[in-house]
């Protein structure tokens, strides 16, 4: 921020100047004595020709080609134009074409374009930053000066030394039809400060700025490029309004001023351009404000000021007016000619020649072409498109976006477990990036109808809608307003129903909607791009913090400034590795891994999730759901969690009974439950049994009891391949075990023999024990109870046990081909045999997900057991679950929760904290959290499919090597 205070204190301190005060030559190079030797001899040597030459920066197309490039390497020649203005085309063409053309100049070309949000506004195959407009949202200049910053590096990369950038107009006017997005707003300090850190940014990567439009294009209704705007306002307005920002520029520096073509009569007595005014330009710009940059004409083709003369004598106008350089003449040749004549004639001295072309040639020292280079074809594309425009694209979209309306606190959306959610697209463009993204907290489902009769009737199945206006975000003059029924089907879904809006679209579409009373929300993107669409998804479910105001007034109910704070509500966001402190490129590595892992079959697919501090940086769906290649892997794949399942079910329901005081870790199965006051497992307390140091056995093979002794094949004793009363209990597709097997299960665990040896032995039987005692306890199955306590709240809709009830089987991958007991493919149904054999729910394994779901339940352990605005734990309750109490070397699991090992051998890479915890399960899965570090990992596999003997995922170590790059990645 000190930044900030830097801007507001220039601006504060420059405000006191007197108009008169000397201004500094902006375009002074860091060594002016050298810079005026070269100016000086440079200027010395041109022929009159030249000379007038310099005064003219004619444009080209690279998209145009050879014919376009033959033409301006004429005007080069016989006209010894001393800059181009490129326009529409590509970088690689514009690079090949500036080379060419710089050989054939005399002196070095001094190049310009309008980059004012980056090459994008001209190039294909370059980045496009935010809109000025929505920059204007944003409340930390720092941002806006890495924005331009940013920008500069990839014009001076491209060899432009001008960036016709920033835009100072003060858009005052919602209709006016040419500035609109360009402009950073209507407050004019607010502007002024936010342009300035723009135009310092620039000026950190030595490319050249030029206000515009000079005196002030925000306030009008009419394009300059069609015909002439009239500005009708007093002195005193213009003063305080239209050039306030332009005078601050010039005191902090500014390099040119480009001067618009504009009917302004309080600042000139002829009806003519400003662009052509000698009292605008000379008077005004250069006597009064004292500025010594380079002017600039507006592009003298356009209708506001080529209707006004003929080519050459608009040109000579321009040139008398005060103007350096005359931009996109109609006619060099004639343009040229004319100045000559009038210098001959004396119309126009040596002494004003000299004072233009030294300027130019000041500019082209300072922009570095007294050492003129060749643009390095090599690596363009990519330095052009580098990683790190990401990472400030998505903070400058993040700290834009505006909450301007928020009644009953509707945002952030909570309470997901008693909401039903629809999501309404409106407008001609995508909304595909937003509903993605509004998934991954809850489900959200879009609603269509081919009426509004039909869509209101289906609304009413849900309690609250999301409706997205989703306009084109291909250029900031796209059309941004609501159809006439559009509106009329916002009004009635809006008086109908809880509505939050979402405008992806210029703010001043609000105003179109003439009312918005009954509208809950309204939250901001200004733009319909895919990553504006997910920040706002992520903001209206409390991911993000909403910090924007709104940098124009929406009528008056919503005045310029109007902007809700709203915080984070502990759920996840999504974003880069470096908002939080982690290299992108090691995730490379990562990537390597999990290709070669598909590619060598040591699991069809995957899906990897790594979050740090609550945003995931690394979100990987990889392969497919088998071999056959048919099905890719996605985001909404949902795994077989197999042992997942006891941290991610049976664990968070004994951790809420412990929170209770229903239970405690001393309490003893006796206690629990009344079956075992008399078995031989009566006095293993909670701690000892889910520290796996209570002598219970590892694992007892429950299925094998139930094969034919003959065939060795599932025994019709047991298995019916229907229904019925006596055959209850669905193990997998068409196979039904005997319904009083359950209690059979349950006795053979109460009666089996406890190990001799007190120590540390993986077991499952903790968990088959938990169920029995949760089910028994509530009345309700282990899937209902997880269902209503953790999942529905979290908004984990993939999360749950007995998926073929909620999801298509395509939608869930396989995980064995059983060739041994079902004999079938297990796809939908629970791979362990003990959690098959209990209807597939089991409290060691049956539980499915995505990575996902997944994330936000280690998340809740992370945040310390909150998530979403609800707690679901305290932090203690974490802690005592998250405590080795046996850990010696051989013992180093927590209560319920496994930890790093204590040796060179266990389950982690060995390079996390010990505060960490997580497990592992059978199926190829993974999930991991260290409170240290704030990392959350979810690795999550098939690689049981189609044969659970295949072991490479294991024997390879990718879950582990992925967990060591995920640490090397981190930066601090």
């Amino acid at each position: 921020m000190l930044r900030f205070f830097l801007i507001a204190l220039a601006i504060f301190v420059g405000s006191q100047f007197s108009l008169n005060a000397q201004q500094k030559n902006p375009l002074e190079a860091k060594n002016p004595i050298l810079q005026k030797a070269w100016v000086d001899s440079v200027y010395q040597n041109l022929t009159l020709d030249e000379k007038i030459g310099q005064l003219f920066m004619a444009d080209v197309f690279s998209s145009k080609g050879k014919p376009a490039e033959n033409n301006l390497a004429a005007l080069i020649k016989n006209y010894h134009i001393g800059g181009i203005i490129f326009s529409k085309g590509g970088p690689g063409r514009q690079a090949k074409m500036h080379n060419r053309l710089q050989e054939k100049a005399k002196v070095p070309l001094l190049i310009g374009m309008d980059a004012e949000w980056g090459l994008a506004m001209r190039l294909d195959s370059t980045y496009s930053f935010p809109w000025n407009m929505t920059l204007g949202a944003i409340q930390d200049p720092d941002l806006i000066y890495e924005a331009g910053k940013q920008i500069a590096k990839h014009n001076k990369r491209l060899g432009v030394h001008f960036n016709f950038a920033p835009v100072v107009d003060v858009n005052i006017n919602p209709a006016n039809p040419i500035i609109g997005n360009r402009s950073f707003g209507e407050n004019v300090q607010k502007i002024t400060q936010q342009a300035i850190a723009f135009m310092q940014g620039m000026h950190s990567e030595n490319v050249l700025s030029s206000a515009k439009h000079f005196p002030g294009h925000g306030d009008t209704h009419t394009d300059s490029h069609k015909s002439l705007p009239f500005l009708d306002f007093t002195r005193q307005r213009l003063d305080s309004v239209e050039l306030f920002p332009f005078r601050e520029l010039i005191k902090n520096g500014v390099s040119s001023i480009m001067v618009g073509h504009l009917n302004v009569p309080a600042l000139q007595e002829d009806n003519i351009p400003t662009s052509l005014s000698k009292a605008v330009i000379t008077d005004l710009l250069k006597t009064r404000y004292q500025y010594k940059g380079l002017i600039f004409t507006d592009a003298l083709n356009m209708r506001g000021v080529a209707d006004f003369d003929e080519p050459g004598e608009i040109d000579l106008a321009a040139f008398k007016a005060g103007n350096d350089i005359l931009l996109i003449s109609e006619n060099i040749p004639a343009a040229h000619q004319r100045l000559k004549a009038a210098y001959v004639e004396k119309e126009i001295t040596e002494e004003r020649l000299a004072h233009s072309v030294k300027k130019i040639l000041m500019a082209k020292y300072k922009a570095g072409l007294h050492e003129y280079k060749p643009i390095k074809l090599e690596g363009l594309h990519e330095d052009l498109n580098a990683h790190e425009n990401d990472v400030i694209y998505e903070e400058l979209i993040e700290k834009a976006i505006t909450l301007i309306k928020n009644d009953k606190a509707i945002l952030p959306v909570q309470d997901l477990e008693k909401k039903k959610i629809a999501y309404v697209k409106l407008g001609e463009d995508s909304g595909e990036a937003f509903l993605k993204t509004l998934n991954k907290y809850t489900q959200v489902d879009e609603v269509k109808a081919d009426s509004l009769s039909e869509l209101l009737e289906k609304l009413k199945a849900y309690n609250l809608v999301i409706v997205g206006h989703h306009t084109d975000n291909a250029n900031p003059w796209k059309s941004y307003k609501y159809t006439l029924n559009e509106k009329i089907w916002l009004y009635e879904i809006a008086r109908k129903n809880e509505v939050i809006l979402a405008s992806f679209a210029r703010p001043y579409s609000i105003i179109d909607l003439k009312t918005t009373i009954n509208i809950n929300a309204i939250i901001l993107g200004y733009q319909n791009s895919k990553l504006a669409q997910e920040k706002v998804a992520q903001a209206i479910f409390g991911g993000l913090s909403v910090q924007g105001k709104l940098p124009v007034s929406l009528g008056k109910e919503f005045p310029e400034g109007t902007g809700f704070i709203l915080s984070k509500v502990h759920r996840l966001s999504y974003g880069m590795p470096e908002s939080v402190g982690m290299r992108s490129i090691n995730f490379k590595e990562i990537d390597s891994i999990l290709n070669d892992m598909v590619k060598k079959k040591m699991a069809p697919g995957a899906q990897v999730l790594i979050a740090r501090k609550g945003r995931v940086v690394y979100d990987k769906n990889v392969g497919f759901h088998t071999y056959e290649k048919k099905k890719p892997v996605t985001s909404q794949s949902i795994y077989d969690l197999a042992s997942l399942t006891k941290i991610l079910a049976t664990l968070p329901l004994v951790m809420e009974q412990y929170e209770k005081g229903i239970l405690n870790l001393d309490t003893t199965l006796a206690e629990l439950i009344e079956d075992f006051k008399d078995s031989n497992k009566a006095n293993i307390d909670v701690k000892s049994m889910l520290s796996h140091y209570a002598q219970l056995k590892a694992w007892i093979p429950f299925y094998i009891g139930t094969l034919d002794s003959l065939t060795n094949k599932a025994s019709k004793k047991y298995f019916r391949k229907e229904r019925d009363l006596l055959h209850n209990i669905q193990v997998a597709d068409k196979m039904f075990m005997r319904t009083d097997y359950a209690d059979t299960l349950f006795n053979i665990i109460k009666e089996s023999p406890l190990r001799t040896k007190k120590n540390y032995k993986y077991s499952d039987l903790p968990y088959y024990i938990l169920k029995h005692y949760l089910e028994e306890y509530y009345e309700q199955s282990l899937a209902d109870l997880t269902q209503k306590h953790f999942y529905e709240p979290l908004g984990a809709n993939f999360t749950g046990y007995l998926p073929l009830n909620r999801f298509k089987k395509q939608q869930i991958t396989p995980s064995e081909d059983d060739n041994y007991w079902r004999e079938q493919r297990v796809q939908g149904y629970v791979h362990d045999q003990g959690a098959a054999m209990q209807g597939g729910v089991g409290g060691h394994a049956g539980l499915f997900s995505n990575a996902n779901d997944v994330a936000k339940l280690m998340q809740v352990y992370l945040n310390g057991g909150t998530y979403g605005g609800k707690r679901f734990f305290k932090p203690s309750t974490i802690s005592s679950f998250n405590t080795c109490y046996y850990c010696d070397e051989d013992v180093r699991r927590g209560v319920g929760f496994d930890k790093p090992q204590l040796g060179t051998i266990g389950p982690t890479c060995g390079c996390l904290s010990m505060n960490s915890f997580g497990h592992s399960g059978f199926t190829g899965t993974y999930a991991w959290a260290d409170p240290e570090e704030q990392i959350v990992y979810v690795f999550l596999s098939n690689r049981t499919f189609p044969d659970a003997g295949n072991r490479l995922l294991i024997t390879e170590d990718v879950r582990t090597k992925i967990q060591a790059i995920i640490y090397k990645a981190i930066i601090n």
